[in-house]
């Protein structure tokens, strides 16, 4: 299925900060452009991580006025200049950068922030360079694609595209990102595909399935059935 790409949903005015910016001057750009999260830059705008606002209110978690009695005499000398570094957005950030290209798709995107438990994702180019952000309300903004779009979709991608099928076989229905599928296909395996694909529309909430099938093929001789599974070979792959 075709999934909507990053460049079609990322900001591409990316608000970013150097490394040896001041935790001041990192809380004040959140408040400032009213974002949760920034790039860390270099000078040649090379990304070398990511500072959140999580990251800022684990750091106030820990006080001065919490330090043990000891501290006071531990931090002296050159311990006391590492102490300030730590005030820095190269000290907050989370490193190395978790990040996606412009040409990933919204599932890809969906998948790595899932998986490495990150709210955000620098876009870079081929060249690493940095293009734009996404973010988890990016991402959902694919459901609040028009139902009209959505029902488009399944007729030409699922019932013409890929099962080869007249959309008169099937009554779409779309209401608030649910689809609806009543009709008759031809054979079982048709029908698994049929929503299973659906599922993968980007936009789609939810598949109510009132399909029904002239010809159960899920008993048919194992080599009757390679040909006729290989679409669901090919959906374990999405």
């Amino acid at each position: 299925m075709k999934h909507r790409r990053i460049d079609q949903i990322m900001t591409r005015d990316v608000v970013t900060v150097r490394p040896d910016a001041p935790f001041k001057t990192v809380a004040e750009t959140f408040a400032r452009y009213d974002v949760s999260g920034v790039p860390v830059v270099d000078g040649e705008d090379a990304v070398l991580g990511v500072v959140s606002r999580t990251d800022l209110v684990l750091r106030q978690s820990h006080p001065e006025t919490e330090r043990p009695p000891w501290y006071k005499w531990w931090a002296v000398g050159p311990r006391r200049r590492t102490r300030t570094k730590d005030r820095t957005a190269a000290r907050l950030m989370s490193s190395p950068v978790v990040s996606v290209g412009p040409h990933d798709t919204v599932v890809d995107a969906a998948r790595t922030m899932a998986r490495r438990h990150v709210e955000r994702l620098p876009v870079l180019d081929d060249r690493g360079a940095l293009v734009g952000i996404v973010t988890r309300s990016d991402l959902l903004s694919v459901f609040r694609r028009p139902d009209r779009e959505v029902r488009a979709e399944v007729i030409e991608e699922v019932l013409m595209g890929t099962l080869c099928r007249s959309p008169h076989l099937v009554d779409v229905r779309v209401r608030d990102g649910v689809v609806n599928l009543t009709g008759t296909l031809e054979r079982s395996s048709e029908v698994a595909i049929a929503v299973r694909l659906t599922r993968h529309i980007d936009g789609v909430v939810d598949v109510i399935d009132n399909l029904r099938f002239r010809t159960d093929d899920s008993r048919r001789r194992p080599e009757d059935k390679a040909v006729s599974t290989l679409p669901e070979e090919w959906l374990r792959g999405l």
